[in-house]
């Protein structure tokens, strides 16, 4: 392997979007973006939706049996901040990662019909939208506002840098969901993110260990005042705490922390990568191969695309 790759830099970005403002948000990750290439990075890691925002706090106008119509409206407003995918947003993201030569790995609210998913993008040096991850299970209130995605974007891709995926927030909770990415090989496994919690750290560097891999944990920062008026933000009432503190960390596939965790500010975090330190992690465990007993324990994978209309002759006709 240390003839197949050599090291490199990658770079995790700790930052929050502008919230409800899609254009100032893709002008704010190119910014960010510029600073980590120059730093050297040649993938770049953005928190859990960075593009279309994560709105803490916002309650939607929901409790149970009951939506209000200013609830409606707040969605609305959401809804319009997403992006669909492949769209503008999508080229411009791309067009940023071709002016820099990097990767980027970045986490969006997509939309799709009247849905709107948790989603994580990945581009290639060249511009190219390489593939997707969904979010497969949203956590609480998210419920709300997400749907579910389905086992086809599991996405583990085979990069010039080692093989790349995404695990969302607490999709990293998910055993049988790792158990499957360990399978698919990952290499550089991307965690973006928006919890801020300290039981989160000891979570990625488990995961890391676990499964011989690099693991880039990229979270949002969001101060309070960074939250328009009149979003209805109820997260935070002393204007001087954080509504997303960060956290962001980079971990080494023995558990030790590269770099992170950040706190309580706007950061880029970046640390060299070797991936000559995997095939030395894994003479001990492979949880995919020789630790895994396969005699005893075994796990299936729906991968099938789930669509709720199938067209008999392939595509819906709209006259």
């Amino acid at each position: 392997m240390s003839d197949q790759y050599a090291p490199f830099k990658a770079s995790v970005v700790q930052a929050a979007p502008i919230l409800f403002d899609t254009s100032q948000t893709l002008e704010k990750l190119a910014s960010l973006t510029a600073e980590a290439s120059q730093g050297g990075a040649k993938i770049v890691v953005f928190p859990e939706a960075f593009i279309g925002g994560y709105p803490k706090g916002m309650q939607f106008g929901t409790s149970l049996g009951i939506r209000t119509a200013e609830g409606r409206d707040d969605f609305r407003r959401y809804f319009e901040s997403a992006i669909d995918v492949p769209s503008q947003a999508t080229e411009k993201l791309g067009d940023v990662a071709s002016a820099n030569r990097v990767q980027i790995v970045v986490g969006v609210i997509e939309r799709e019909v009247g849905t709107l998913y948790c989603t994580v993008l990945f581009f290639a040096p060249t511009g190219a939208l390489l593939g997707k991850h969904r979010k497969v299970m949203p956590t609480a209130l998210e419920r709300v506002i997400w749907g579910c995605g389905d086992g086809s974007t599991l996405t583990v891709l085979d990069t010039p840098l080692g093989k790349l995926g995404a695990v969302i927030c607490w999709e990293n909770y998910m055993p049988l969901l790792r158990a499957a990415m360990y399978a698919k090989g990952i290499q550089l496994y991307c965690a973006p993110t928006v919890d801020d919690r300290d039981s989160w750290i000891p979570s990625m560097r488990h995961i890391a260990c676990e499964g011989r891999c690099f693991v880039f944990s990229a979270c949002q920062y969001l101060p309070r005042d960074a939250a328009p008026t009149d979003s209805g933000n109820l997260a935070s009432e002393d204007s001087r705490q954080a509504l997303i503190r960060g956290g962001s960390c980079i971990v080494s596939p023995f558990g030790q922390l590269l770099g992170g965790p950040c706190y309580h500010e706007e950061a880029i975090l970046t640390a060299e990568i070797d991936l000559a330190e995997i095939i030395r992690g894994k003479f001990d465990l492979d949880v995919a191969g020789h630790y895994a007993r396969a005699d005893v324990f075994q796990l299936r994978v729906n991968q099938a695309v789930q669509r709720p209309v199938a067209w008999e002759d392939g595509e819906p006709k709209v006259e």
